[in-house]
């Protein structure tokens, strides 16, 4: 079973290298190579909000939107930079939630 490759700050990084997930913390304006080496060899990508905010909007759409492997934006251990809440913008996108 192929391992998934977590992508972000140190410290969060300890607790997924903790889980078993490799992991790689790039250094600043590193973003976008790490997230595409990870999405080389791994069937999960799990990458920080914080991490993700760095990478080119249009290459992070690319890598969210393809089937394969899996792209996920976590939040950090420190919580400093959350993803989005897709359930509650799909909903306001259905008209569910003002």
């Amino acid at each position: 079973m192929a391992t998934p490759v977590f992508v972000g700050d140190e410290v969060t990084a300890a607790g997924y290298r903790l889980a078993g997930a490799r992991v790689r913390v790039p250094a600043a304006g590193d973003e976008a190579a790490a997230l595409a080496a990870a999405r080389a060899e791994a069937p999960l990508v799990l990458i920080t909000a914080a991490c993700a905010a760095r990478v080119d909007t249009g290459a992070l759409r690319v890598a969210l939107a393809a089937l394969a492997p899996l792209v996920v934006v976590v939040a950090d251990a420190q919580r400093g930079a959350m993803p989005p809440d897709l359930a509650a913008r799909l909903r306001g996108q259905l008209g569910l939630e003002a």
